[in-house]
């Protein structure tokens, strides 16, 4: 794990200004020699591995998915930015608003007022929705036993056994009434391929969905609240394949006639499900699909967050291009041959099906390229080209990864640079003791 090389970390609201306008044109472009190296240079005296972000790239980012949500309130994806002071950031520019967490004890941690890495006072995020289901009956207990902050977290759920494994946490008469969502299946049934998207939630239809929605109601201790539909299909699937223009032109074919599907089948769902209950919230989306869902009036919030870092798997979308806003620096310690140097550590692998798509991409010094043999290892990276050999032993190589907020979970510090200089350096989860996935 890294740190900022004093043993300290800084932040405020000035220092983490995302709201700021961007000192760059709408169109983001950037010369990949100057950019890297400036970000290098900057962060000179920080020991690798480092983790760092330009200000900038981040304000434009911040920036440019508002405008793509065309003022549909935006719901942070933590789990794509595993900051907190970076979440709160995000959260005081408006139209920005709620927190979407991926595990029971994180949302718990982000709802309750406490203190921050710098031991100032900081209130707790008052709209937390947990994106999965959960067994962890201990997160669960202590979210029951915190009626402040109970009545500020989402549990989601999809199964009514689930409520039953919620009671057996903690069961109704011990606890304040728990706020429940419900996922339903967003993924498309193509004809000829089969199911497309992820494997969430089995309630698909208008009847399980009414079905559910009609226990929860009835269950003791629970309030329904919310629906959330997530389109991994469309919103995690760039529809750019470079180099296969058929294959990107049928890619969109599909996604147009999944996302007819999701509209007609969401507004049958929530129907039905109004006749219920009332909702306080419908959460769809993500960063590749803000533009969608912000024109379904049925939307009600829109679950982003990967936009923000621009990270290599979003090269591949026609409709929006996200600065590459953070990347990681590695330590070159071996040449093994006048063609290769060798990195400390570099197995920053993005999750998801294993393929080449996954590795992490070097970016600077320009002409590197990992080998096929070896990729990204754990603890060495070998990196083959022609510049190789005017590297020297302690000079650092920087990566695009492939998701989000994973390069959080292999350091305690994001160094924030700007105008060539270390602007401000804040804790990742991880930098703040905590390790929820």
């Amino acid at each position: 794990m890294t740190g900022n090389g004093t043993g300290e970390t800084t932040t405020d609201a000035i220092a983490l200004d995302l709201g700021a306008a961007p000192s760059l044109d709408r169109d983001w472009e950037i010369d990949p020699l100057s950019y890297w190296a400036t970000i290098d240079a900057a962060t000179h005296g920080v020991d690798a591995p480092i983790l760092a972000a330009d200000l900038d790239a981040l304000r434009y980012n911040t920036a440019d998915m508002l405008r793509r949500a065309a003022g549909k309130p935006i719901r942070v994806a933590s789990k794509s930015l595993r900051s907190r002071p970076v979440i709160d950031a995000l959260l005081r520019v408006p139209g920005y608003a709620g927190v979407l967490a991926y595990d029971v004890a994180e949302a718990h941690w982000l709802a309750a007022d406490g203190v921050d890495h710098t031991g100032a006072q900081r209130p707790g995020c008052p709209d937390v929705v947990v994106a999965y289901p959960s067994a962890d009956l201990g997160a669960i207990a202590a979210l029951g036993a915190d009626e402040s902050v109970a009545a500020r977290v989402t549990l989601m759920i999809d199964d009514a056994d689930q409520l039953d494994l919620i009671d057996a946490a903690v069961p109704p008469s011990r606890r304040p009434e728990l706020r429940v969502c419900i996922d339903i299946d967003a993924s498309y049934r193509a004809p000829a391929l089969g199911t497309i998207g992820a494997r969430r939630s089995p309630v698909r239809d208008r009847a399980e969905a009414a079905v559910l929605a009609a226990t929860v109601v009835g269950r003791k201790g629970f309030r329904l609240v919310g629906v959330m539909t997530y389109d991994a299909q469309i919103a995690g699937v760039g529809d750019l394949s470079i180099g296969r223009p058929g294959a990107g032109a049928l890619l969109r074919t599909m996604q147009r006639a999944s996302w007819d599907e999701l509209v007609a089948r969401r507004l049958e769902i929530l129907t039905d499900v109004r006749r219920i209950t009332d909702l306080e919230f419908v959460n769809g989306g993500g960063t590749g699909s803000l533009e969608r869902n912000a024109e379904d009036p049925n939307i009600t919030d829109i679950a982003a967050g990967s936009g923000l870092y621009g990270p290599h798997l979003f090269d591949g979308y026609s409709h929006f291009r996200p600065a590459p806003a953070m990347g990681f620096g590695l330590a070159v310690v071996r040449r093994p041959d006048a063609r290769t140097v060798t990195c400390h550590g570099g197995g920053w692998i993005g999750s998801g099906a294993a393929g080449s798509d996954r590795l992490p991409v070097p970016v600077w010094p320009t002409g590197l390229k990992l080998t096929g043999r070896e990729g990204a290892g754990e603890v060495q990276t070998p990196l083959e080209g022609d510049r190789a050999e005017r590297i020297s032993l302690g000079d650092r190589v920087w990566f695009r990864h492939t998701k989000a907020g994973e390069p959080a979970e292999h350091s305690e510090d994001l160094v924030i640079v700007s105008d060539g200089a270390v602007h401000a350096t804040v804790p990742t989860y991880r930098g703040e003791g905590k390790c929820f996935l």
